[in-house]
């Protein structure tokens, strides 16, 4: 059976990788216990200095597709490029050193049966249970209950209170039509970019469990730390700009 002829995948999951070599297997190995023999994983290489890509093409599972780059863009147009050649039907986001928990990938699904987008919670990898939020939360998490509250939201990304994160987020084939391409002055927060596009279009949800196991170490691409005040003020006017390019979007799609 030809590649043309073989039947698309129902989940794709799409991980960017940078440097990533001494935990890319494990993460890998986690996910691939959950999917079924025509799921794929869109692995994107950033140019790695290390041997990320020899241990990716090591595991020598045919539902890996390994790209490869020679220049880095950057970890936010890693994950577009990898959204963009995934063949399923439900894209799952996935970072290269976190651990997914069994059953993510059927809860997932799941819950985009009625949603284009849907964002679980966290735990820590040989740490707590919670994730720390920004203000003093031992345990921040999102709340199935909230998933619909669009406005309060919106808000509360804009203010740094949602723990909206990449690595735990899944969107359907349908929303890349609005979310893709990324806004070309969208340098950081790719996972609020979705998380508000599900919002300011009324097809988030929120799944209560936790799916993912997140490693904290130094090199984390998301800070565990507040940031000082012009960055955050740097990050606002950034997602401003992200709602109104989303609302041109949707007025465009109709």
């Amino acid at each position: 059976m030809t590649e043309s002829s073989a039947p698309l995948p129902v989940v794709s999951v799409c991980m960017a990788t940078w440097n990533g070599a001494a935990w890319v297997e494990e993460q890998l190995q986690s996910i691939l216990d959950q999917l079924a023999p025509t799921d794929e994983i869109v692995v994107v290489d950033d140019a790695s200095s290390d041997d990320t890509c020899d241990v990716v093409a090591a595991v020598g599972d045919p539902r890996i597709r390994l790209v490869t780059r020679s220049d880095n863009w950057g970890y936010v147009r890693t994950f577009e490029q990898a959204l963009g050649l995934a063949r399923g039907e439900y894209l799952l986001l996935a970072d290269q050193d976190d651990v997914w928990l069994p059953g993510r990938v059927e809860a997932m699904v799941a819950a985009l049966a009625d949603a284009d987008v849907v964002a679980s919670n966290l735990t820590t990898l040989g740490g707590p249970v919670g994730i720390q939020g920004p203000y003093g939360q031992q345990d921040w998490r999102l709340r199935a209950r909230d998933s619909h509250h669009r406005l309060r939201n919106v808000v509360g990304i804009l203010a740094g209170a949602m723990p909206y994160y990449g690595c735990a987020m899944g969107v359907r084939r349908s929303a890349l039509t609005r979310v893709l391409p990324f806004p070309t002055f969208l340098f950081e927060s790719h996972d609020l970019w979705i998380a508000l596009y599900g919002n300011v279009l009324g097809r988030m949800t929120h799944l209560g469990r936790r799916t993912v196991a997140r490693r904290l170490h130094e090199t984390n691409q998301t800070p565990d730390r507040p940031r000082g005040l012009p960055a955050v003020l740097r990050s606002r006017v950034l997602l401003l700009r992200c709602i109104a390019d989303l609302q041109r979007r949707g007025a465009l799609d109709g």
